[in-house]
């Protein structure tokens, strides 16, 4: 299964990583996610269970951030360690462009289940739910980002 989002914010793109890296307060920030608990870590490493909806329905993971830093814009990585989801990879990247940055969300996941694994995965969990589920996420950060950039503190 391979899923990826993508969306242009206008904001500044320390603000955007800050946003999109500080899982811990996104109930406060995305009403479509029921909690986010620190595990174990901090800072640029850490381990967080996660819970959100698909409309009505909840789902739960537990996953490893890791934000990489050295490069020429930072990446924020997933890897699912527990749940229906465990395996899944995940990476936000961050696109500067000259009046926006293109921010995009890709998942990947291969089941171990035999046989069905792969049509569940293509058919259900990837449309269904990390699609709708990532696309809430991005969509709902972009509009606080572009808020906050057009406000009186941006002149």
């Amino acid at each position: 299964m391979h899923t990826e989002n993508a969306v242009e914010m206008r904001g500044a793109l320390d603000r955007i990583v800050e946003l999109a890296s500080d899982v811990e307060r996104w109930p406060e920030i995305l009403p479509h996610y029921r909690w986010v608990t620190l595990l174990e870590g901090g800072g640029d490493r850490k381990v967080v269970e996660m819970a959100a909806r698909r409309d009505w329905i909840p789902v739960k993971w537990r996953a490893v951030q890791e934000i990489e830093r050295a490069g020429p814009t930072p990446v924020i990585t997933y890897r699912h360690i527990w749940g229906v989801t465990k395996g899944m990879e995940v990476a936000w990247t961050f696109e500067p462009r000259p009046d926006h940055v293109l921010v995009r969300i890709r998942h990947d996941f291969r089941p171990p289940w035999p046989v069905v694994g792969g049509l569940i995965a293509d058919r259900v969990i990837g449309p269904q739910f990390v699609g709708n589920i990532a696309g809430k996420t991005l969509a709902t950060i972009k509009v606080k980002v572009e808020a906050e950039a057009s406000g009186p503190s941006a002149a």
